[in-house]
């Protein structure tokens, strides 16, 4: 469910008029959906008789995630106006920049796959089959969120200066600790499948709605920060954010040159040419 924390210049989150706005809107969606995802696990918890409510939630909130994550991935791809043959000469654009969104999407789906069978289980009664797959999916949804927190960390900083870069580190690390108690839930989670006594079942089930609770504190306080970042990113006076490396923005460059020239030809009038034409020379 991590969102992509990037201090690229090239990022496109909507139309230039209300770019800045439609940043601001997706990481605020990404904290209310953080928020939504604690309270849905907090109310797994044993102490609660409320499970299907909070599968609900859990349900709701992962929806938000991969919607903010695949508006991260367009937004991304949009300001290189999706030029993928530039990844060969900056590899953090396919480290990052694509591959952390389009993993945090993955993962938030099949971890929404995984709830779902939980939830219709709650709804219809006990199935092992479904309980097995949906435990399984809460491993790997998880799992994803590991991989691109850990790609998040591959970002290069050449320009960046160090407040940019401290809140960057304040958005991945809890991130990355985040997605790895998630991961360590599912693994507990399995375990409550293969407890032998009810009373095993219901210890190890409960450890997973603690380690989900406390991750999704940790990916609120990223959120948190995430916002901090965007507004002082927005902020661009005197501010320096990353380049694409190598000859990436040579290239992006030249291709916007060749599909946009210079309008200074365009801008003439149709009959400028003609009174030019006509002009008496001196």
């Amino acid at each position: 469910m991590v969102k992509l924390a990037s201090a690229r210049e090239s990022r496109l989150y909507g139309p230039h008029s209300v770019e800045n706005r439609w940043e601001y809107i997706n990481a605020g969606l990404h904290v209310f959906a953080a928020a939504l995802l604690t309270a849905g696990f907090s109310a797994e918890l044993p102490s609660r008789s409320n499970a299907e409510v909070g599968l609900a939630v859990i349900l709701v909130a992962l929806a938000l995630l991969a919607v903010v994550n695949a508006h991260d991935l367009v937004a991304h791809m949009a300001g290189i106006d999706y030029q993928f043959g530039l990844f060969g000469y900056d590899v953090q654009l396919g480290l990052v920049e694509l591959a952390v969104p389009l993993l945090q999407m993955l993962g938030s789906i099949v971890t929404f796959t995984g709830i779902l069978f939980l939830f219709i289980q709650e709804e219809k009664g006990f199935d092992y089959k479904m309980e097995k797959h949906a435990v399984n999916m809460l491993i790997a949804g998880p799992l994803l969120w590991v991989i691109g927190s850990i790609h998040n960390t591959c970002q290069i900083y050449e320009r960046a200066d160090g407040d940019t870069q401290i809140l960057q580190s304040g958005v991945y690390v809890p991130f990355l600790m985040g997605s790895l108690l998630f991961f360590v839930a599912g693994i507990f989670n399995r375990q409550s499948l293969r407890g032998s006594t009810h009373r095993e079942a219901r210890i190890t089930a409960s450890s997973w709605a603690w380690l989900s609770t406390f991750g999704g504190l940790l990916f609120l306080v990223g959120g948190l920060t995430n916002v901090a970042k965007v507004f002082k990113m927005q902020q661009r006076d005197g501010l320096r954010l990353e380049k694409l490396r190598g000859s990436a923005q040579e290239r992006l460059f030249r291709d916007r040159e060749g599909r946009f020239p210079i309008l200074e030809n365009s801008r003439r009038r149709p009959g400028d040419e003609a009174s030019t034409a006509a002009a008496p020379r001196g």
